[in-house]
């Protein structure tokens, strides 16, 4: 028996939004665990400035603000495609407000953490990360003129 568009737009939905659940149990697990213990998670980071630094191309300091800029950018960018995918009557700005509002959730938290400091990057970073997410998701939409419910055009608009 074929399902119809409506049913499958709707286990999207619930599919989107299972996998926003377990992708923010690994985002918590990455920012909350001690510095120590989740380096082992980043430590790509550093391996990647060691690395640029070794060949000259910059230094690892530079290296690794950068790195770790653009890392915090990807780890939200899933968060803004799924809050997109999973909530189609979001605005792609009210999107960015939820992602905006977890990274506060996030820095708050770890001004507690002794092994842990808030930045205002990091907020930068992924914020921007779930605006790219958001943004993809709106693009595809325009690009395969795909005809999508009224509640999911709002994404665009």
């Amino acid at each position: 028996m074929a399902t119809s568009p409506a049913a499958r737009t709707r286990s999207g939905f619930v599919v989107a939004r299972v996998l926003l659940v377990d992708y923010l149990l690994f985002v918590g697990f990455t920012v909350w665990l001690p510095a120590t213990i989740s380096a082992k998670v980043t430590g790509l980071v550093g391996i990647l400035a060691k690395w640029i630094a070794a060949r000259g191309i910059a230094d690892y300091y530079s290296s690794a603000v950068v790195l770790e800029f653009l890392a915090n950018v990807a780890l939200f960018v899933p968060i803004g495609l799924l809050l997109a995918l999973g909530w189609t009557r979001l605005r792609l700005w009210q999107v960015v407000v939820v992602g905006a509002a977890m990274t506060v959730v996030i820095e708050a938290v770890q001004g507690f953490m002794p092994s842990r400091s808030p930045t205002i990057s990091d907020l930068i970073a992924n914020t921007l990360g779930t605006f790219l997410g958001a943004a993809i998701v709106a693009v595809v939409i325009l690009l395969l003129e795909v005809p999508r419910p009224e509640e999911s055009r709002r994404l665009i608009a």
